[in-house]
């Protein structure tokens, strides 16, 4: 009897633990989404997960994706406290800050890393027993046409470990930038969040042979009567005042400007005056020297970049002008022939538009299609007949800032210009957006980031050859508006778009990384930085 009780014990232990297994298989799409982020903005780095098999069922409810936005605003919240200041002299300083050179030589080897342990002052002199400053580690050398970015590791005690690894020889410059203190980041992060309208858009629309015109924006906090241009599926909504007589529909062009208004302090302000932003902590460091040493080691072979490459910080270094990634080779690839029967799909905005212009430079015998639209965010088609090739560029969805009146016409959210691509291993889709979504909520970026990875999933899923790559954003102008297009902004949506597409097959180029290294500080880089970043691609496809 105690015997047939036992054997009828471990059957329903079985029968339980075989029910919970293929519960937890069932759900585990769902946990990963909503628990995963493994970034850390104490350390200001991001670590780079293998992209597994997709998902066999895509399909996300409304409810899912607010939990999913949800997850990653409270862990962004943890990893960004709020650090309130009574007095601008109690933040951080660059110029009483001590920088340390560990174990310094006069020479160095080509491969080595070398240390700085940097200890952060507030303007008194005093100790700050806390992290999270904004900080920039570069290594140059401008007569190499040279550079790579360093490794800054946040302590959160108020010292860093900056590391730089020493690829090239000759005389190398070090520089560490504080960007903004802990105490200026807290406040762009939490004014970021508190308003929609730092960006007023207007909108035209037509009224027989006459226009007529009305505030637009993501969000309207008006009684009157509104035009609501909604996608019901994603939940992405833009907004205009609905002039008298005139539909909805007869909306046609669209320009913006920004808005006199602010949600910083005036002693907050005082934190992002151009003298205090990007303020150098190592003045005083000499250029070292860096010697090729052991002139009988082999160099180790790399491989030809591919998708799903181990990321790494830094990612690469440019040498004579030529980006050089860290964990594989890039080959020299002849650019019509890599092409040659490729339908490519440039989507976003005008820093991807920059490979539109590049690639019809280069390939003489690109012909632009005249598709009949108007102004600097017209779509592009360029194809050439003779090696089936067919480039086209499409702007992003709302919001889309411009000073300049651009037709909308057209204009439709990214995740609905994927659906109706086929794809197939001929197609290539190159994604690069971020830039516009600055001045803004950071959910409104998470949002369409999140609906973009979930139309880039059924995609793979019908197309599994196709060929998908994200372009970063690059790094900008310091002395931009800073409450609005502050990179730090930019750095967390390049942190959560690594994130957000880390479980698909996707290329990812790390524009931000190459543009730091490059030192450009423009939003829209020169020539160099988008040859090697197309460079990246064509290593990528062929």
């Amino acid at each position: 009897m105690r015997i047939a009780n036992h054997k009828s014990l471990l059957i329903l232990v079985f029968i339980l633990a075989s029910w919970i297994t293929f519960a937890v298989i069932q759900n585990s799409t769902k946990l990963r989404t909503v628990l995963k982020l493994p970034f850390s903005l104490h350390h200001w780095n991001f670590v780079m997960k293998t992209h597994p098999e997709p998902a066999l069922n895509p399909a996300v409810s409304p409810a899912e994706t607010e939990l999913r936005i949800k997850s990653i605003m409270e862990k962004l919240d943890q990893l960004i406290p709020p650090r309130p200041f009574t007095n601008v002299r109690s933040t951080t300083s660059a110029t009483h800050s001590r920088a340390t050179l560990l174990s310094p030589r006069d020479t160095y080897c080509r491969g080595d890393q070398l240390d700085v342990l940097l200890e952060v002052r507030d303007h008194l002199g005093r100790r700050k027993e806390y992290g999270g400053d904004f900080l920039r580690a570069r290594m140059s050398s401008p007569a190499l046409k040279a550079g790579a970015s360093g490794k800054v590791t946040d302590f959160n005690n108020g010292t860093y470990l900056v590391s730089f690894t020493l690829f090239w020889e000759g005389q190398v410059s070090l520089s560490v930038l504080l960007i903004h203190p802990s105490e200026g980041v807290s406040a762009l992060w939490r004014a970021r969040n508190q308003g929609y309208d730092r960006v007023i858009f207007t909108g035209q629309f037509n009224r027989g042979t006459s226009q007529v015109s009305t505030d637009c924006a993501l969000v309207l906090n008006s009684s009157a009567e509104l035009c609501e241009y909604l996608d019901t599926r994603d939940r992405e909504a833009f907004y205009c005042l609905k002039p008298p007589n005139v539909p909805c529909a007869a909306l046609t062009h669209m320009h913006s400007k920004n808005k006199d208004v602010s949600y910083l302090s005036k002693q907050e302000r005082s934190l992002f005056e151009r003298s205090n932003v990007g303020v150098e902590m190592i003045a005083k460091f000499d250029a070292i020297t860096v010697s090729k040493c052991n002139s009988e080691k082999t160099v180790p072979v790399k491989r030809q970049c591919k998708f799903g490459m181990a990321s790494t910080i830094p990612s690469g270094h440019v040498w004579k002008d030529t980006w050089n990634p860290v964990s594989c080779s890039l080959a020299a690839i002849e650019m019509k022939e890599c092409l040659r029967g490729k339908f490519i799909y440039l989507l976003g905005d005008s820093t991807i538009r920059q490979w539109m212009e590049y690639f019809k430079s280069r390939i003489n015998t690109l012909k632009s299609v005249d598709l009949h639209e108007s102004g600097k965010f017209q779509k592009q088609l360029a194809v050439d007949l003779n090696k089936n090739i067919n480039i086209q560029w499409q702007k992003h969805g709302y919001p889309l800032i411009g000073s300049l009146t651009y037709s909308v016409k057209e204009i439709e959210y990214l995740a609905r210009v994927i659906d109706r691509i086929g794809g197939e291993r001929n197609t290539i889709i190159v994604i690069s957006l971020g830039q516009h979504f600055r001045p803004f909520p950071i959910d409104v970026f998470i949002r369409r980031a999140l609906n973009i990875h979930d139309a880039l999933q059924r995609l793979l899923l019908r197309s599994p050859d196709t060929v998908v790559i994200i372009k970063e954003e690059n790094i900008r102008e310091m002395n931009a508006d800073v409450e609005r297009f502050s990179d730090f902004h930019g750095y967390i949506q390049y942190l959560a778009l690594k994130d957000i597409f880390q479980d698909l097959n996707v290329g990812i180029i790390d524009a931000w990384d190459i543009t730091i290294a490059y030192g450009t500080n423009n939003v829209h880089p020169p020539q160099s930085v988008v040859r090697n970043q197309i460079n990246i691609l064509l290593n990528f496809i062929c």
